[in-house]
């Protein structure tokens, strides 16, 4: 494995409105390293979407640092793609020019960059729909076009914040192979924050898990599944064995 690209050390964060103050992480300490898919689980309400916001640099952390490659993380910066809850796609626009959107923001719409955009559409199933409407596109294609336009300015790190649960459940597991093999092949770094701990087992070379707020690691969890796809994880031996480990620890 490859040295560290995002780095939180001793991370402290308070939310203050005029009324009080609420803190939300407290000594929070771990690394993601190259190449590494991770998921980040723990309690309703511990905080798991401020990880995300923190490592994007869209929250200042109140104490302690948040690094890539040991550069204090900014807001804006290029290395970083995030993808939401929902797709997001803008519905007056044609799923082409949906692609091209962060180009055009920042300010990268040139020719190279529109080919490779589409490019990796015609490379994962969405060479026939690209004039299409969003809402010609079933959810699982909706998803996996949100991914594409993600991955449009060649971000380095992907940051997903619950990308399925907006999904039926089939589709969901569907959607989860599709992402989970775009990313591989693309060779991506990426943080899942999910509260799904079978996602999580399904997708994840390693397994973060927060404390109740104020969050911190509790335990880091190395899995043994290999490149193995989602689907098939869930019919792994181990599988269960990871869900019982991790089911308690959310539960102490």
């Amino acid at each position: 494995m490859k040295g560290p690209i995002l780095s939180f050390d001793g991370v402290r964060m308070v939310y203050h409105t005029p009324a009080k103050e609420t803190l939300a992480a407290e000594n929070m300490s771990f690394s993601v390293y190259e190449g590494e898919f991770v998921a980040v689980i723990g309690p309703s309400g511990c905080g798991k979407t401020t990880v995300l916001s923190l490592a994007a640099g869209l929250l200042p952390p109140s104490a302690g640092s948040v690094r890539v490659r040991g550069e204090k993380v900014r807001r804006g910066m290029p290395c970083f793609g995030y993808m939401l809850q929902k797709d997001e796609l803008f519905p007056w626009r044609t799923v082409e020019q949906n692609l091209f959107l962060p180009l055009e923001i920042k300010k990268i719409n040139t020719p190279e960059n529109r080919k490779r955009a589409l490019a990796l559409a015609e490379k994962y199933g969405l060479g026939g729909f690209l004039k299409s409407m969003p809402d010609q596109l079933s959810g699982g294609m909706r998803q996996r076009a949100a991914l594409i336009r993600t991955l449009a300015p060649q971000p380095e790190i992907l940051l997903l914040d619950e990308p399925f649960s907006a999904l039926d459940y089939q589709t969901r597991l569907n959607v989860c192979d599709d992402v989970y093999n775009i990313i591989r092949s693309e060779k991506k770094t990426a943080m899942l924050v999910t509260h799904d701990i079978s996602e999580a087992i399904s997708v994840a070379d390693r397994i973060l898990v927060l404390s109740a707020r104020p969050a911190h690691v509790v335990a880091v969890h190395e899995l043994n599944f290999g490149d193995t796809v989602p689907l098939k994880r869930r019919e792994m031996p181990d599988f269960s064995k990871w869900f019982e480990t991790l089911w308690k620890e959310l539960n102490v």
